[in-house]
């Protein structure tokens, strides 16, 4: 039962980044970008051909092969089963689900469109995607430090 809601919302989220770059490539390209959320935030269409940041800018070919891998990887391992926590699984979905929308786009246009800037600090235009993708790590990684500060807490509590 887990696998088949996993999928569906791995589905669904990929559904929803794919809407919203279709409405991007469609308007935003078209009519330019557009500040919101009080000029905190605006709209800007951007072809990225990098990952992250740019970085491997013009790599298609090698990200795209990266990509498929380490999804294949993490789907595997959210079906099997062997990944105890609910939590976990929550954060493992969100980076498939957003590493997929990616990956679609690498191999329909040689690109990933994103197309959120963040006006108050110098960073990098990104999508739904890269969102999803950006929060199942950090809860990820959050979730790894809880586990190590209550198993130290554990031990220091058995050996004091």
């Amino acid at each position: 039962m887990f696998q088949a809601v996993s999928l569906i919302v791995i589905a669904v989220l990929t559904a929803v980044d794919m809407f919203t770059k279709h409405i991007a490539a469609t308007t935003i390209k078209a009519d330019g970008p557009f500040e919101f959320l009080f000029g905190t935030f605006q709209f800007r269409y951007v072809e990225n051909t990098g990952a992250a940041f740019s970085s491997f800018s013009d790599n298609t070919v090698l990200l795209t092969v990266v990509t498929a891998v380490i999804l294949s990887g993490c789907l595997i391992l959210l079906l099997s089963k062997k990944i105890k926590p609910l939590f976990m699984n929550i954060c493992l979905l969100l980076v498939v689900a957003g590493g997929t929308g990616n990956l679609i786009d690498r191999i329909r246009f040689g690109y990933v469109i994103d197309f959120i800037e963040p006006l108050f600090i110098d960073f990098a235009v990104f999508n739904f995607a890269d969102c999803c993708i950006t929060v199942g790590a950090i809860m990820m990684i959050a979730y790894e430090i809880y586990e190590l500060v209550c198993e130290h807490k554990k031990k220091a509590v058995k050996n004091g």
